[in-house]
């Protein structure tokens, strides 16, 4: 059965965090503070900006052109982990793996709990590395227990490699979260995540007369 392979687009630029460059709180004077401050600010806002210029370079047809954008933006902040993810992305659009991978390990450093960097490296790392990817879709789940995706590919790793009752687990955690995933489920692993019947209700009961002795 084909592995569905899905990924978010060019990710977060609206939410870019302002602010990503952190300093340690001094004492006063806050003037020389304040102009020491500044700059990083004015990169990270910068940075920021062009985080959204890539996502219209994007939605126009150029990611070449958005991936140009992207790495002025982590020239300018090294620590945007939305930058570094957003390149990654470009890179597995166009079937650049490694230089995929290497932007994913990037963002994760800033934010080993990141969940769509976590699946996206699970999932191109998957075919040649399947006990990494199981761990990178594991982190992915801890801090997204909902990510329907992560737990299917996680069964699927699971089911190759014999773990059937952990794979079936997994499989009905996805189902559960999306019923749509169902059809991707291998078909010896389909019953297993059917919802339950609904119980019928009980008959409703008679009410005794009263002074019945029945």
């Amino acid at each position: 059965m084909k592995r569905t392979r899905l990924w978010a687009g060019i990710a977060g630029l609206a939410a870019a965090c302002a602010g990503v460059a952190v300093w340690a709180l001094q004492p006063l004077p806050a003037p020389a503070r304040e102009s020491k401050a500044s700059p990083a600010r004015l990169r990270t806002q910068e940075a920021s900006a062009l985080l959204q210029a890539a996502l219209v370079q994007q939605n126009q047809g150029d990611p070449k052109g958005a991936a140009r954008t992207l790495g002025r933006a982590v020239e300018l902040d090294p620590h945007n982990k939305l930058a570094w993810y957003d390149l990654g992305v470009i890179a597995q659009q166009e079937g650049r793996t490694a230089d995929a991978v290497a932007s994913y390990d990037k963002a994760l450093k800033i934010d080993p709990a990141f969940p769509s960097a976590l699946f996206n490296e699970a999932v191109l790392i998957e075919p040649a590395e399947p006990d990494r990817a199981a761990g990178l879709l594991r982190r992915a789940i801890a801090a997204r227990p909902e990510a329907a995706t992560a737990h299917l590919h996680l069964g699927r790793i699971l089911a190759d490699q014999g773990r059937t009752d952990e794979a079936a687990q997994e499989f009905g955690r996805a189902v559960a979260a999306d019923p749509a995933l169902r059809s991707h489920v291998p078909e010896q692993f389909r019953d297993s995540t059917s919802p339950a019947p609904t119980p019928a209700p009980p008959p409703a009961s008679t009410p005794t007369p009263a002074g019945s002795t029945r």
